[in-house]
Formats: structure tokens, C-alpha cells, sequence
């Protein structure tokens, strides 16, 4: 939470850049309508506040004059209430259309940062956080829709206001209207310096609070270790602290925020008395004299509104650069015009183009490094033949995620190619190849829903029926069928209603609904009990019959009927051979088995 607040302080300094504005600004004119509606009733609305107070003018010198006439008093009312009438109906109407440009401002901005983001590649969620992004989808939208909306509001009254009370002051005595104008730069100095000063107490505050927010997330997080340790008095002194320089900074926020109302209000009557005086001495009529003080009244709300506004913007300045980026943002893998052409994209995808897999793979000089600049592979080859199980082993680091990832294509070999089916893989699209592949998870990830609807997402099509044919292909109908709900049974947020293995049975069948030839097992029973390895390994033999798989393996146990097996360390293959056959060898396979085997056999006879 806390590097989130501190790229929310870097608002205050943002830079000038005006393209993101240009933008932004296109994307509210795709409802021009209601852009144009609001700016109309804005302007009427405007033209009433400077109008309303010449009509009362009207009404103090013939009423109330040397020689009243109320003749006109009933006409007079009449007018009166049809400009109460027209101002409801002004204000109604940009509160009304100006919800409406701020909801589908945030809508837009939103669904196209967010559908960009789904086709970004997975290097730019390795260097960019997750709180981060959901803070742009979030904070950074609804405050732009709100400046977009209120802010050009505020902004584009306060200045036609300000600019009609000037030039209706001018015109109606010029001399009189100087004590305005020379007041004028000292409210517009007072209220900028303020405003700095309120600005950089606000942020500093939520600098402190950015530090509470990290100290409550990670004394919630750390409990377990909080009580082992017994530093619950540590914590609570260490949170006292940060807590009081949190209570320090935005006491001088709520001062400097206090300070800013009374001094307009000072300037604003000292600006009321200078103009009675200098009236006074020019013998200025009543009606004129009071019509001078009403302005004069009026004419500051604007001018600070304009501040507020101009400042509203600097600070949204931050926001529009960074959500804007989400959607400018260019995956670092795209598939070629060509390849578009013939087998379109993630979001207008040619099925009828697809072609059918074998699970040929080859790998052929392939080297790659990661934006870090850390070199994984290098000058990598390897060749798996269709319907083989291929097992990776070795040590964290040794490479085997990185050639999982490079042939499901969520990054690109640096140099070299990679083929399936004799064929690079860069000559069909991405949705073809991950439409071709089922992948399973080490962390099942499933998602709000059903049973079923979870399993659906491996393939949209598939009814009810596929749906539950491949639960019972990896047994989960055991546990299922237990169930009171049984395959409609809600599994809450993340399957937190379920167990890990009940989940990871769940994303099994999710794999394998899409009848993939290409299956991918990233160490899926890792994490999982006894038992529950056992029905997945028996759904594996099952489902991995005529497919291509790759197995991330933890538990050597898991791969001894693999048809390869490649013991990796640093990027390059150390052995290769099937297990019976490394186990005769007597290497390094040979050595992790051992002590694996050994570690079983301590863990079974404690249990």
C-alpha cells in the first residue's frame, strides 16, 4: 500500500505533458451531446447569476426610490419566479448531465484500460504491482471523471461568472470598479500561496498515513510471527509512533485548510468596505451602490473556484498520465499484420482459420533473457515429439518455468525460435496456440462462481454435461457429489469455500474441458495432500493419453512413467533419459531421488 501513495504524491510534481489530456478529452466528446448540453447550462447558468442581481437593482429604484411606482410589482413577481423556474432547471440540469459525462467517462476509461490489459504481456505485470494497477483502474479513473465533469464545471462557470460581474461593473462605472480589480491580485496571490501550502500538508499526511496503511497490513499478515516472537510491544510502540507523526501532519493540513476560508472572507469585506467608502465619496446611488456590493460578494466565490479547479487539475495531472498509459500501453508480444489477418485477434479471433495441433515442439538455438537483463537460456535445444510426457526437474532458478512460459507464449525467445508442429510458432496467432493448450496451475485460481461455470472457462462452449464428464475424469465427482448444492455449489471468493485439493481438482478438469493437445502441469500437485495426489495422478494417466505434456515436477515420485525426463540446472539440460534410465546413471537425478525418496521415508514413519 505504501509504494501506492507515494506514486499517488508524485501528482503535486507532475510534468506539463498536455497528451493525455488531448485524450482524455476525446473520450468525453464520444457523448458530445451531453458535453454540449452541460456547457450550455452552465452558461445560462452563469448569465443568470450575473443577471439576477440587476433585476434586484431594477427593484430598489422604482420601489423604493424618490418617486415609487409599483405598477409593475405584479410583472415583477412573474419575472422573479420564472427565474427561480429557470434556475431550477439550470441546476438540475448540469448536476443532472454532468453525473452522467462523469459516470461514462470512468466507464470508458476504465473498460479500455482494462481491456487493454488483458492483452498485455506477462513481463509487464513482472514490473508493474498489482495494487498499482488496480489503484489506476480505481482511484485515478474516478478522480479523472470527476475533474473531467465537475472540475470543467466549476471551472468554465467560475470564469464566465468572474468575467460577467467585471464587465458589468465596468460598464455600469469604471471608476468604482478599479477598487475591485486592484483587490483582485491580492485574493488570486493569497489564495495560490494557500493553496501550495494546504496541498503539501495533504500530501504529507498521506505519506504518514501510507506508512500506517503498511504497518496495519503487515501486523495483520504477520500475527503468527508477531505472538511467537512476543514483539507485541514493539509493534504497538513502532505504530504509536508512525500513528502520532500521522496526527502531527494533518493537524497542519486542518490549520492551513482552516486558515483559507476566514482569509477570503476578510479580503472579501475589506473589498465591501473599500467600495462603500469609495462610493460614498462618489456619490454613488443606492441602487447602484448595493448592486456594486452584491457583485463585489459574488465575484469571489469564482475566482476561488477557478484556483481550486486549476489546482484540481495539476493534481489530476499524475492520474490522467498514469491511467492513460494503461491503455497506450503496447504488449512486448504481438503477433505480426499478417498472422492478425488471417487468424485475428484476442478479441475478434478467426476460429474458422484455426488449424488442428499435433504437439510436434522444438526448440532451436533459443537464448533468453528477461527485462532484468538476467540470461536464462542459452543457445537451448530441444525436441518433443507429439503425444510425449516430458518431465522438468532441478533446482529453483534452474530454468524449467522459463521453457514452460516460452512455449505457451507469454514471452518470446531473445534470440532463436521455437516450432510446433514444424512450424514457427510466431506464424499463428497467440489465441490460437493458448485456444490449443491447457494449463494447470501450481495455486489453483478459481474464480467466483459455480463448480461448473468455473470449469466452463476452460472452454465457453462446453455444456453442462462436458463440463461435468470432465470432473469425473479427474475424480472430483467424489468430493462433488457430497456436496449439497453438488456441481452448482457456489466455491466464494478465490474457491475459499474449498480445500487446495478439492480446487486443484476443480482447475484440472478446467484444463482438460477444451480437449487440449498441448497440456501443461506446473508443479499441480505440490501443494496438495496424500490423497489427493493420488486422484490427480490417476486423472494424469488418464487425460495425458495422446497429448504433448509438460510436468513441472516437485515430487519426483509423481514423474516415474514420464516418457522424458530433463534434469535442468542454470538454463541447460545436465541429463536427459527416461527414470529408470538416470536412475542407472547414477548423476544428478540419481542424487535428487535419493534424498527425496529418503525425506519420504522420515516424513511417512513420523506420520
Amino acid at each position: 500500500m505504501e509504494y501506492d501513495e507515494e506514486l499517488e504524491d508524485l501528482s503535486y510534481h507532475a510534468s506539463k505533458d498536455k497528451t493525455p489530456w488531448v485524450k482524455i478529452i476525446k473520450t468525453v466528446l464520444k457523448h458530445r451531446s451531453l458535453a454540449i448540453g452541460l456547457i450550455v447550462s452552465v452558461v445560462f447558468l452563469a448569465i443568470l447569476d450575473v443577471g439576477y442581481p440587476l433585476i434586484n437593482q431594477y427593484a430598489i429604484n422604482t420601489y423604493f426610490g424618490d418617486n415609487p411606482n409599483f405598477d409593475t410589482v405584479p410583472y415583477f413577481i412573474a419575472f422573479y419566479i420564472i427565474i427561480a423556474v429557470l434556475y431550477g432547471l439550470a441546476v438540475f440540469t448540469f448536476i443532472f448531465l454532468g453525473g452522467k459525462v462523469e459516470a461514462y467517462t470512468s466507464y470508458d476509461l476504465r473498460k479500455e484500460a482494462y481491456k487493454n490489459l488483458q492483452k498485455l504481456s506477462f513481463s509487464y505485470f513482472d514490473t508493474n504491482a498489482q495494487g498499482w494497477i488496480m489503484a489506476r483502474l480505481t482511484s485515478d479513473a474516478r478522480k479523472l471523471s470527476e475533474i473531467i465533469s465537475w472540475g470543467v464545471i466549476n471551472f468554465l462557470w467560475a470564469s464566465l461568472t468572474a468575467i460577467g460581474i467585471l464587465v458589468a461593473l465596468i460598464i455600469i462605472n469604471p471608476l468604482l470598479s478599479l477598487v475591485l480589480l486592484a483587490i483582485l491580485p491580492i485574493v488570486l496571490f493569497s489564495t495560490i500561496l494557500i493553496r501550495k501550502k494546504i496541498l503539501k500538508s495533504y500530501r504529507d499526511a498521506r505519506s504518514e498515513n501510507s506508512k500506517i496503511t503498511a504497518a496495519l497490513n503487515e501486523g495483520f499478515m504477520g500475527i503468527k510471527a508477531t505472538k511467537s516472537l512476543v514483539i507485541e510491544d514493539k509493534n504497538s510502540r513502532e505504530f504509536e509512533y508512525k500513528a502520532s507523526k500521522y496526527k502531527r501532519a494533518s493537524l497542519i493540513a486542518v490549520m492551513f485548510s482552516a486558515m483559507f476560508g476566514p482569509i477570503i472572507f476578510i479580503t472579501c469585506y475589506l473589498s465591501v468596505g473599500a467600495t462603500l467608502y469609495v462610493g460614498s465619496l462618489l456619490s454613488i446611488s443606492i441602487p447602484s451602490l448595493y448592486l456594486f456590493v452584491d457583485y463585489t460578494i459574488k465575484f469571489f466565490d469564482p475566482v476561488v473556484s477557478v484556483s481550486e479547479t486549476i489546482g484540481e487539475f495539476q493534481q489530476a495531472q499524475a492520474s490522467a498520465e498514469r491511467i492513460i498509459s494503461l491503455i497506450d500501453e503496447i504488449p512486448d508480444i504481438v503477433d505480426r499484420e499478417d498472422v492478425i489477418e488471417k487468424y485475428g485477434t484476442i478479441y475478434d479471433p478467426k476460429y474458422e482459420n484455426f488449424e488442428e495441433i499435433d504437439g510436434d515442439i522444438e526448440f532451436k538455438n533459443v537464448t533468453f533473457k528477461y527485462k532484468t537483463g538476467e540470461t536464462v537460456l542459452k543457445n537451448f535445444n530441444l525436441k518433443i515429439n507429439k503425444g510425449m510426457n516430458v518431465a522438468l526437474v532441478g533446482h529453483t532458478g534452474s530454468g524449467k518455468s522459463t521453457i514452460v512460459n516460452l512455449i505457451c507464449r507469454f514471452y518470446e525467445p531473445t534470440e532463436g525460435d521455437i516450432l510446433i508442429d514444424n512450424k514457427s510458432y510466431k506464424d499463428r496467432s497467440i489465441t490460437w496456440l493458448h485456444s490449443k493448450l491447457g494449463y494447470v496451475l501450481q495455486t489453483p485460481q478459481l474464480f467466483t462462481g459455480t463448480i461448473l461455470e468455473n470449469v466452463r472457462y476452460g472452454n465457453l462452449k462446453a455444456t453442462d454435461e462436458e463440463c461435468i464428464n470432465a470432473l469425473k475424469v479427474v475424480s472430483a465427482d467424489t468430493f462433488i457429489e457430497k456436496l449439497p448444492d453438488k456441481y452448482n455449489t457456489f466455491v466464494g471468493e478465490g474457491g475459499n469455500k474449498l480445500s487446495l485439493g478439492e480446487k486443484q481438482l476443480i482447475s484440472f478438469a478446467r484444463a482438460i474441458v477444451s480437449d487440449p493437445k498441448l497440456l501443461i502441469l506446473d508443479e499441480a500437485t505440490s501443494s496438495v495432500d496424500t490423497e489427493t495426489e493420488e486422484l490427480i495422478q490417476k486423472a494424469i494417466l488418464k487425460v495425458l493419453k495422446g497429448r504433448t505434456s509438460i510436468v513441472i515436477a516437485h515430487r519426483l515420485s509423481t514423474i516415474v512413467n514420464a516418457d522424458l525426463i530433463l534434469v535442468m540446472d542454470q538454463g541447460k539440460i545436465l541429463e536427459m533419459g527416461n527414470h529408470h534410465e538416470l536412475l542407472n546413471k547414477k548423476g544428478a537425478y540419481f542424487e535428487l531421488y535419493k534424498n527425496q525418496f529418503e525425506q519420504d521415508k522420515v516424513d511417512s514413519l513420523l506420520n
